[in-house]
């Protein structure tokens, strides 16, 4: 069951880092995203606003690290089975549960627009964060 979670956070962290991928091409060529999917519009506004960088980077810049860091640990965790990994795994997508929750909590609040591809990868780290726990549960049975 463990080496099917793993794939599971694999295959999600691959879409995850398709998503940001995507997000930067479009801020680095300058062009409009699009998206007007359910009434959720307001891709460009996220993409354009103040909050859209942090320290002079792209914040889609920072979920292609998060979601290639996250790949390359659990392709790691495939071929070494290791516990330690399954713990970077779970802080990591901990890390980016909370950074998804802030940066929606900013869309919905501050920005009064939300992001399909923002609430997407939101979406995805929850998901890594659930299959990374399952992998390896934080109590050990005693």
């Amino acid at each position: 069951m463990k080496r099917i979670g793993v794939v599971v956070v694999l295959v999600l962290a691959f879409c995850g880092l398709s998503d940001s991928i995507y997000l930067a091409q479009h801020e680095a060529a300058n062009t409009p995203l699009l998206c007007n999917v359910n009434n959720l519009s307001g891709c460009n506004v996220v993409a354009t606003s103040q909050y859209a960088h942090l320290f002079g980077i792209s914040l889609a810049e920072y979920g292609v690290i998060f979601y290639a860091f996250v790949f390359l640990v659990a392709a790691l965790e495939l071929v070494i089975f290791d516990r330690l990994l399954r713990r970077i795994l779970q802080v990591a997508s901990l890390v980016g549960v909370a950074a998804s929750l802030y940066l929606t909590s900013i869309e919905l609040f501050v920005l009064h627009a939300l992001c399909i591809y923002c609430l997407a990868s939101a979406c995805i780290a929850l998901l890594i964060f659930i299959f990374a726990c399952l992998i390896e549960p934080l109590r050990k049975k005693v």
